[in-house]
């Protein structure tokens, strides 16, 4: 063969091979499967613990956006990827124990699974799937009214734990304890509209918990918090706008409609949450089951009191 034929073909055969890498695309990111949000349940001998995690990258960096047991959506100070393996940490302050809380685990497949430090000193289990994304293509058809409280007692809710203090029913409301127990509804619901009224007292905290995974702020006493602490605001993630004045010892209303993990939030009439995206899960979930249906829960367990007179679910058909 002559060495011109022979520089031809040599340039066809490199030609054909650089038009094949382009059709592939750019090499792929080792850490790619890790990426993206996922829900996450923690096991220790006696109970589970729903939390959430949204792994992602800043400039070739990762980061990680993590809600524990409790609490709000907060940045992780570490978290490595090496190969199949993942490693977090929660820090010991956010947990309420005596050491930070170490996530090791790996990738099987479509999930997660591992073991972590528990606030008690003892191991944990931990599992976690990526988080469904709840997308609706179109509206839903509403279906009848179902009213959760029929202003004389407990009937249709269950308290979390056992008193005292207890959730009481007084002249056509139902009043939080006060640090005390969680109350949750014993119907579930997919996509709904939600209209609440309530009357928060002065230094006083509660909220309303959609489908008991997506907190919506109630509160007097959270004015030097980030606003997604403020009424109206769902907890960690998304804050009212404009934020309506704060008036403690009277009744106001929320309208709440939540489609997928889409919510729209009208306080008092005015739309302070405009089908905005919830992200994850707020602390204290009841579970991390995103695309199962679940419960109305309203929390007890925060200081002073609060109370409901109006509960109306219009669930979609």
């Amino acid at each position: 063969m002559r060495i011109a034929t022979r520089i031809a073909m040599t340039l066809v055969i490199a030609g054909a091979a650089g038009l094949a890498s382009l059709a592939q695309g750019p090499n792929p990111d080792p850490d790619g499967p890790f990426l993206g949000r996922w829900d996450l349940t923690l096991k220790d001998a006696k109970a589970e613990y729903p939390s959430w995690i949204e792994i992602g990258k800043n400039d070739g960096k990762l980061t990680a956006l993590f809600t524990g047991r409790w609490g709000n959506a907060r940045p992780l100070p570490r978290i490595a990827i090496e190969g199949t393996q993942l490693t977090f940490v929660s820090p010991k302050e956010e947990e309420g124990a005596t050491a930070d809380m170490l996530f090791q685990g790996g990738r099987n497949g479509e999930s997660l699974s591992g073991t972590v430090t528990g606030p008690d000193g003892t191991t944990w289990s931990w599992t976690g799937v990526k988080a469904p994304e709840l997308k609706s293509t179109a509206l839903p058809k509403w279906g009848k009214p179902i009213e959760l409280f029929d202003g004389k007692d407990l009937k249709g809710w269950r308290q979390s734990k056992a008193g005292p203090p207890d959730w009481s029913v007084k002249d056509g409301s139902l009043i939080t304890p006060g640090n005390g127990p969680e109350i949750i509804s014993d119907k579930k619901f997919g996509d709904f509209k939600l209209h609440v009224e309530f009357n928060c007292g002065k230094e006083s905290n509660s909220g309303i918990y959609l489908r008991g995974r997506y907190e919506v702020q109630i509160e007097t006493d959270s004015q030097a918090e980030p606003p997604s602490h403020h009424t109206g605001g769902v907890y960690g993630f998304l804050e009212p706008k404009p934020e309506q004045a704060r008036s403690p010892d009277a009744w106001q209303t929320f309208d709440i409609t939540l489609i997928g993990r889409r919510v729209t939030v009208v306080q008092n009439g005015a739309t302070v949450i405009d089908n905005q995206e919830i992200p994850g899960l707020t602390g204290g979930a009841l579970d991390s089951h995103e695309g199962e249906p679940g419960p109305i829960y309203l929390q007890g367990s925060e200081k002073g009191h609060v109370l409901f007179r109006k509960i109306t679910v219009t669930p979609a058909k």
